[in-house]
């Protein structure tokens, strides 16, 4: 639940405001409060966000993604290709040290990625693992991935989502060993930790020469689970927190004129978006119809829905996908908000006298779902609204019971199209159109090794979903961050804050 800040505590809040916030600066301490406490640090076994945060400070991938400029580095592997579309090959650094002392090498990435591979392991996200078959070693310091299938988000996955651990230091403690006292070779090592409290890390001064990551310029930092919002913001304004994220608009406004701190939004992955049925698998709906469809993409005001409920680095998006992604483009049919032509589609469908629709909505606030409603209404369109758990409501949408579906999708975090497309329109348990078009071109590009290629065809599908109206696109989403007016950070649309590159101003 939100809570919002009352008068008499934003008064109190903007007295403390008026004191310098120079603590965190001074001592060199970064000062970080989530809301939500990290789960145990064996990355393979994480699901929330705030701890995989964390042990991105912990540990390296085999390859780092710059998502400043889109470019995939070599983190732990120094140089790595494709040999054919099931195989990669990787030549490692040498002279690494994990934090214990113990020298990297070929041994830990084998025993890392075969064991967490394995089913009986419980890797939280499959996807993220179950495209590799097995790891060979070549040589003390080169391996070989040999893939279960083509994936396209192979590189995506190695980029700091597949943390390499010290083999004999695993083989002995297990998960559940790592999880109680993580062992990496990234830019911070963890010395204490106080689950539902606190954790602390400090620069680790061995991290490697030529890291991606770079060498950590702020010491130590610490990380406090503070559930309480209000808290959150009178310790930023106090100066005894210098980073927080996730502020409700009307807060991060109220909040923006502070003299020591400063707000930030910045677009993230997850987009809103309207599912419409089109045949497939679904039951027979007016929507079946594209004049309908295209009559339904005409009649809702995404822009005064981003406006009014929104707001910040948000934008209305066209595409069925996340602007931020590869493969996304703009380049696509583009539905203006037209309620005349909406009502002229209708009734060149047969339905001008109206049409009734149940809309299922799940993870969306109900004033969005009110005010599609409303703008649907206004041409002639009736939406009874069904607010949902997200279970019982993709159940019916992929039984193909409902014409319309909102919900929202944030691949995973993922800055590529095949954790987007695929899902919705690749022939899966979501896919509503069963465009055979669509299939055809997301075959090649969510498989490809060759991103040239992989941009051909996603280009390609993403023209046939606007132009067929599969959807309507809605916006992307964004989040709010608090920062100590000292501290230079940069957000990324991954939402995984990389306070390795943060400093102080």
């Amino acid at each position: 639940m939100k809570r919002w800040m009352t008068g008499a505590a934003l008064a109190a809040l903007l007295a403390f405001g008026s004191a310098p916030a120079l603590a965190g600066k001074a001592d060199d301490t970064l000062n970080v409060a989530l809301a939500f406490e990290p789960e145990p640090l064996d990355n393979y076994k994480i699901a929330g966000r705030e701890g995989l945060i964390l042990a991105r400070h912990v540990y390296d991938g085999l390859l780092y993604k710059d998502l400043d400029t889109g470019e995939f580095k070599g983190a732990l592997a120094k140089s790595w290709r494709f040999v054919n579309p099931t195989t990669m090959e990787f030549d490692l650094r040498e002279g690494v040290k994990f934090h214990n002392g113990a020298a990297f090498s070929a041994d830990d990435v084998v025993a890392t990625l075969n064991t967490v591979v394995d089913p009986a392991y419980g890797a939280r996200y499959r996807i993220a693992v179950d495209w590799i078959k097995n790891v060979e070693k070549l040589d003390a310091y080169k391996v070989r991935i040999n893939m279960a299938k083509p994936f396209a988000g192979a590189v995506e996955m190695l980029a700091d989502a597949l943390s390499i651990y010290p083999a004999a230091y695993f083989k002995e403690v297990g998960s559940a060993g790592m999880a109680a006292k993580p062992v990496g070779t990234g830019p911070y090592r963890l010395v204490e930790m106080t689950p539902g409290t606190r954790y602390v890390f400090e620069r680790y001064d061995d991290h490697y020469a030529g890291s991606p990551k770079g060498k950590a310029a702020i010491k130590r930092i610490v990380v406090r689970t503070i559930p309480e919002m209000n808290t959150q913001y009178a310790e930023l304004a106090s100066g005894r927190l210098d980073w927080i994220w996730r502020i409700p608009p009307d807060q991060a406004r109220r909040m923006g004129s502070m003299a020591n701190i400063s707000i930030i939004s910045a677009p993230i992955m997850r987009i809103a978006y309207v599912g419409l049925a089109s045949g497939g698998k679904s039951k027979a709906f007016p929507t079946n119809d594209i004049k309908v469809r295209r009559a339904i993409n005409h009649a809702i005001n995404r822009k005064a829905i981003v406006d009014a409920f929104v707001g910040g680095a948000s934008q209305v998006i066209n595409a069925a996908c996340n602007p931020k992604q590869f493969g996304c483009i703009g380049d696509v049919a583009v539905y203006d908000y037209n309620p005349d032509k909406a009502k002229q589609l209708l009734a060149e469908a047969g339905h001008g006298g109206g049409v009734q629709m149940e809309m299922i909505f799940s993870g969306m606030p109900r004033p969005i779902a009110e005010a599609i409603a409303a703008d649907l209404g206004k041409v002639g369109v009736r939406v009874t609204l069904n607010e949902q758990q997200y279970a019982p409501a993709v159940t019916k949408w992929r039984a193909g019971e409902l014409p319309l579906f909102l919900a929202n999708w944030g691949s995973y975090g993922v800055g590529d199209s095949v954790f987007m497309a695929g899902n919705f329109f690749g022939g899966d348990a979501d896919d509503m159109a069963g465009d055979d078009d669509v299939k055809a071109s997301l075959a090649i590009a969510d498989t490809s090794p060759d991103p040239a290629l992989r941009k051909e065809h996603y280009a390609r599908a993403y023209k046939r979903i606007a132009e067929q109206a599969y959807w309507v696109p809605l916006y992307d989403f964004n989040v709010n961050y608090g920062l100590s007016k000292d501290l230079q950070f940069t957000p990324h649309p991954d939402e995984f804050a990389r306070w390795f590159l943060a400093k102080w101003k």
